[in-house]
C-alpha cells in the first residue's frame, strides 16, 4: 500500500452525503425509542436497535466480505477489485502482529490503513456512496468509511469482539461535513481510529465530532447530544 494519500473536505462531503440520508431512513424504520439513552462517547447518549435492514451498504459489504477470502485465493495479483497480492499482504501483516499487546495492535492497524490513498466513491466505483470490504479497499483504496471498515475487520480477525468495535458516522462540526471513524473500546474506554488523525486517541480528546450513528454486526446505535 502506498504511503501517499489525499483527503480534502469537499471530496468527503460528496463521498459521505448518502450515509446521512441512509441513517435518517433508518431512524424512521426503527422501533419506538426508549425515553432516555445510555451515556456514550463524544458527550452523547445512545439508543440501541437490532433492526439492521435500513443499513443496506453495510449489509452488502458484510455479505461480500464473507466470501472474500475464498475469492482472493482464486484471484490474481492483477485483479482490480480483489487483488490477491494486496489481500495476502494484509493477512500477513495481521499475522505479524497477532502476538503483540492490544495497544500495539490498535496503533499498527491504524497506521497501516492510514497509508492508503484517499479516493472518493464516484472516482473509485462510479457511485455516490459505496462501502468497501477490506479486500476491495486493499485493491482500490477508498474514503473514510472504507478505512474504518478495514480497521474494524482487521481487529475482528485478531480476536476483538463485536462489543469492542463500532464504525461511527459523525458530523465534523468544524468542517460541517460527514465523516466516518472506528471506535475501539480498550479496557472499557473508547478510542478513535481515524484516517484524518495520525495517533489513536481517546474520544475525550476530540471535541469537533458529533456522532449520528454507530454500528457493528450485532446492532446499531442512534446518538444524540447529552441533555437533548
Amino acid at each position: 500500500m502506498t504511503p501517499h494519500r489525499t483527503h480534502t473536505p469537499h471530496l468527503m462531503r460528496v463521498a459521505f452525503f448518502a450515509v446521512f440520508v441512509a441513517v435518517y431512513a433508518a431512524f424512521d424504520m426503527s422501533p419506538t425509542w426508549a425515553a432516555a439513552g445510555e451515556a456514550s462517547f463524544f458527550d452523547t447518549t445512545e439508543q440501541m436497535s437490532t433492526k439492521m435492514d435500513a443499513f443496506k451498504k453495510w449489509n452488502e459489504a458484510l455479505a461480500r466480505y464473507s466470501k472474500e477470502e475464498a475469492a482472493a485465493k482464486k484471484g490474481t495479483c492483477d485483479d482490480k477489485e480483489l487483488n490477491k497480492c494486496n489481500f495476502d499482504k494484509w493477512i500477513k501483516f495481521l499475522k505479524g502482529i497477532k502476538d503483540k499487546d492490544a495497544v500495539s495492535q490498535i496503533r499498527e492497524i491504524n497506521d497501516y490503513m492510514n497509508r492508503a490513498p484517499y479516493i472518493t466513491d464516484p472516482v473509485n466505483w462510479g457511485q455516490k456512496d459505496f462501502w468497501a470490504t477490506p479486500g476491495e479497499f486493499m485493491a482500490k483504496f477508498g474514503d473514510c468509511e472504507d478505512y474504518a471498515i478495514a480497521k474494524y475487520m482487521s481487529l475482528r480477525l485478531l480476536g476483538y469482539s463485536e462489543d469492542e468495535l463500532r464504525v461511527v458516522a459523525v458530523k465534523d462540526l468544524n468542517l460541517k461535513i460527514g465523516h466516518a471513524i472506528l471506535v475501539v473500546y480498550y479496557k472499557g474506554k473508547p478510542y478513535v481510529l481515524d484516517n484524518q488523525i495520525k495517533q489513536v486517541v481517546p474520544t475525550t480528546k476530540i471535541k469537533h465530532y458529533l456522532p449520528v450513528f454507530s454500528i457493528n454486526q450485532k446492532a446499531w446505535w442512534k446518538h444524540v447530544p447529552a441533555g437533548s
